[in-house]
């Protein structure tokens, strides 16, 4: 049985756009050592995530609302009141 002619191969050819071809080695490393451009508010900040309930996610929100904040702003807040329970200095 021969094989049936490539559908996406010939939609590509009658485009009549250049044909692709692989990146070479040495572009793959180039572009995975490029690191993205973070806006100032993040250089030089490290994300911090857990996994919770929904119910938690919402009443954080809701808490963040009523209280006119960010979430971020209030898990800095609840982050330095832990540091200071341990008795380490509040830095977040």
């Amino acid at each position: 049985m021969a094989n049936k002619p490539n559908l996406a191969a010939a939609l590509h050819k009658a485009s009549g756009k250049p044909d692709f071809s692989e990146p070479k080695q040495e572009e793959l490393q180039q572009s995975s050592t490029l690191k993205l451009e973070l806006p100032p508010s993040r250089q030089g900040k490290k994300a911090i995530a857990g996994h919770f309930d929904p119910a938690v996610s919402k009443q954080l929100k809701q808490l963040a609302l009523s209280q006119d904040k960010t979430v971020q702003t209030l898990l800095a807040e609840a982050l330095n009141d832990l540091f200071e329970k341990y008795d380490f200095k509040p830095i977040a």
